[in-house]
């Protein structure tokens, strides 16, 4: 005898194949979830790192900007240090020349000539005196040339005034002051003597 299936097998095979698919649809959901999950988790660790390596970064900065002003207040200070320095040493140079300057005044002012007043504006000096005779005031201009100190005498005014015999021309002589190089040298090495103990 045959056997003859009565049953929807067509319908049975329909419904289990719509379980199966809902079944894959449901797992390929649950993967696609699970793949998104771990990709975002993935993104945000490395954005999270960036930003650590971002923010190490930004106090790296921070701490070297603070460096850097630390060295240019450092620099100002140096330069003001190396400006006192050259003040000091200037004037450890220059502190026998007036007593020099004063010694030679004496030694080249002749017989019949008087200063009146003497001044200073850097290197250059400003004599006023007076004179017996235009002779003088020139043999004085002579000296001032040879000496070892002062140069370029330079005569700017020389006028009879008064009737004093003995002092009647008044004279107004610039002169420019110099160093000789042998007495920078000795003051120098003097200097440097008196330094030690």
């Amino acid at each position: 005898m045959a056997k003859i299936n009565l049953l929807p097998w067509r319908a049975e095979r329909r419904k289990q194949r719509e379980r199966e698919f809902y079944v894959i649809l449901g797992a390929a959901f649950a993967a696609a979830v699970v793949v998104s999950l771990l990709v975002v988790m993935y993104f945000s660790g490395q954005i999270e790192g960036q930003q650590a390596r971002n923010q190490y970064l930004q106090a790296e900065i921070t701490a070297m900007d603070a460096k850097i002003k630390q060295i240019q207040d450092l620099e100002k200070t140096r330069t003001k240090l190396m400006q006192r320095k050259q003040a000091i040493e200037e004037l450890q140079a220059n502190r026998s020349q007036m007593v020099h300057l004063f010694d030679d005044l004496v030694r080249t002012i002749p017989d019949g000539v008087r200063l009146a007043s003497i001044k200073q504006n850097g290197d250059a000096l400003t004599l006023e005196g007076r004179a017996e005779s235009n002779a003088r005031v020139s043999n004085y201009m002579r000296n001032l040339e040879s000496s070892t100190w002062m140069t370029n005498p330079d005569l700017q005014i020389v006028e009879a005034k008064g009737n004093d015999k003995r002092n009647r021309y008044n004279f107004i002589l610039r002169v420019t002051m110099k160093k000789p190089k042998a007495a920078t040298d000795g003051d120098t090495e003097s200097a440097a003597g008196g330094a030690k103990p």
